[in-house]
């Protein structure tokens, strides 16, 4: 049996009826060109379903002792694994559009994983306008991270529109097979006992040390002013609509973006693609909260989680650290709100620069520790941390395809917390930039809204930066990208 780790357990302590604790998303596809659809979907679902050899998490469930959660716990082989329960099937009335399948992956979304079984599920979606269907799957977070999660999507694809996979996704041969392709394209490098004498190494301990307490006094400098354009966690957070006690109904929608865009306007303000993601997620959101009548004085701060995963590294169920950044919502002038951001997001960076991946785990868990503590005692929402998370997962750089049908959008669906009712998560995939917004239903109405005001962001910094591109629509309908702007669609 393997041990779960205890920053894994985390966040089975704090999970909910209010508070689900899985990650998950929406694959979007089209069918291969001259295929019986019904006889496709009914191989990739006996695919699927091959129970034979999985890998690790999928054929295992959890082993408590007699403190539950609050104890050891560990992965234990199901031996009456189902993977009728685990692999389901819908379809949605022909022809389906994007708002009814929202609303489905809003229902799907909302319910707990089962806890006496192997903690995850998939099912597909068929019935899709535009030759499409679709995969909904999700994962525990005590299992897997987003970027995990985007392995093994990524073990399913292949950059040829011909290529059949032999295996389940789900299974060891799959995962070996993947991994080693990750190895393959890696640099070589020595390791690290060849490479470095005792002294250097007892040297690197000495200066981890420094490096977490430098680190950790800028961290309080900000409560005192004295450290420049650092953000940190509950240092002036607004009270908003969006920093409320949760229920754990969820809404879910996503719209794709042509990623050369954004990096135009990144490029346009010096800035990186990062930088224009939260630029374009800040002038969003003002206008989400102007809407609302509860725009704040101070500006919004969002939890930044950044990868702390080694290259080639595809077995870790999590390795995450977090930074702050400051959307500067109080600023009117998109120009300078940008440039207010990518001040604090270089803050950020310049605290862990430096710093090694224990470092920054070593960091991560001091300055987080009173969040879990809040969790833990529901207190989140009194004192949130922060307004919001945004997250940037890197996805696969060229076109793929799934058993020859055609990868057309990878819309992550994440987890709202108290006091931080709104996820939005985004992936890079090929051309394109695709967003999934996740949110509680009742903190958050009208949450499709935000398509539009994410576009109307995006055309503003452009206007401020003095580009121009092709309208969103046109390039959407081209990608056949789901949509869910306020005026085309009712209330999910």
């Amino acid at each position: 049996m393997r041990k779960l780790p205890i920053t894994d357990a985390f966040f089975l302590a704090t999970e909910s009826r209010r508070q689900p604790m899985h990650v998950g998303g929406l694959n979007l596809f089209t069918f291969p060109e001259g295929v019986n659809e019904t006889e496709f979907l009914h191989n990739i679902s006996d695919q699927l379903k091959e129970d034979t050899d999985l890998r690790h998490p999928f054929g295992k469930r959890l082993k408590m002792g007699s403190l539950g959660q609050y104890g050891p716990i560990y992965w234990k082989q199901d031996k009456l694994l189902d993977m009728d329960y685990h692999i389901r099937h819908s379809a949605l009335p022909k022809p389906g559009r994007y708002l009814e399948m929202f609303k489905l992956v809003s229902r799907l979304h909302t319910t707990l994983l089962d806890r006496s079984r192997p903690l995850w599920e998939v099912h597909l979606i068929e019935g899709l306008q535009n030759r499409q269907f679709a995969l909904y799957s999700k994962f525990h977070h005590c299992a897997i991270d987003g970027m995990g999660a985007m392995h093994l999507m990524n073990s399913m694809f292949t950059d040829d529109p011909k290529a059949q996979m032999p295996y389940s996704p789900f299974s060891t041969m799959a995962h070996e097979a993947y991994k080693a392709q990750v190895h393959k394209q890696r640099r070589p490098r020595a390791e690290e006992q060849d490479i470095k004498q005792v002294s250097e190494i007892l040297k690197a301990q000495l200066d981890t040390t420094r490096n977490v307490a430098g680190a950790l006094k800028r961290f309080a400098g900000v409560w005192s002013g004295s450290s420049g354009d650092l953000a940190v966690p509950w240092h002036r957070v607004p009270q908003t609509n969006i920093n409320t006690p949760i229920t754990g109904a969820r809404r879910f929608v996503a719209q794709s973006w042509p990623i050369e865009r954004i990096k135009a306007i990144g490029k346009a303000f010096d800035g990186t693609l990062n930088d224009a993601v939260l630029a374009i997620c800040s002038g969003a959101l003002r206008r989400h909260l102007t809407e609302h009548r509860d725009l704040p004085e101070d500006p919004l701060l969002a939890m930044a989680p950044v990868s702390l995963r080694e290259e080639g590294d595809v077995d870790s169920a999590n390795a995450i650290g977090f930074m702050t950044a400051n959307l500067s919502t109080h600023i009117a002038d998109p120009a300078k709100r940008f440039a207010s951001i990518q001040s604090s997001m270089q803050a950020a960076k310049d605290n862990l620069k430096g710093m090694s991946r224990k470092e920054v785990e070593l960091y991560t868990m001091v300055t987080q520790a009173p969040l879990m503590v809040l969790q833990l005692m529901r207190l989140a929402s009194k004192f949130p941390p922060y307004s919001t998370i945004i997250s940037n997962v890197p996805g696969p750089r060229e076109q793929r395809y799934w058993n020859g049908a055609t990868l057309d959008g990878i819309y992550p669906a994440s987890i709202p917390f108290d006091g931080m009712s709104l996820n939005i998560t985004l992936v890079s995939n090929y051309r394109n930039l695709d967003f999934g917004i996740t949110a509680c239903r009742h903190s958050v109405p009208q949450v499709q809204r935000l398509i539009d005001y994410l576009d109307q962001s995006i055309t503003e910094l452009e206007d401020a930066a003095g580009i121009s591109s092709t309208p969103t629509k046109k390039r959407a309908q081209r990608k056949k990208a789901p949509s869910a702007g306020a005026k085309k669609t009712a209330e999910v």
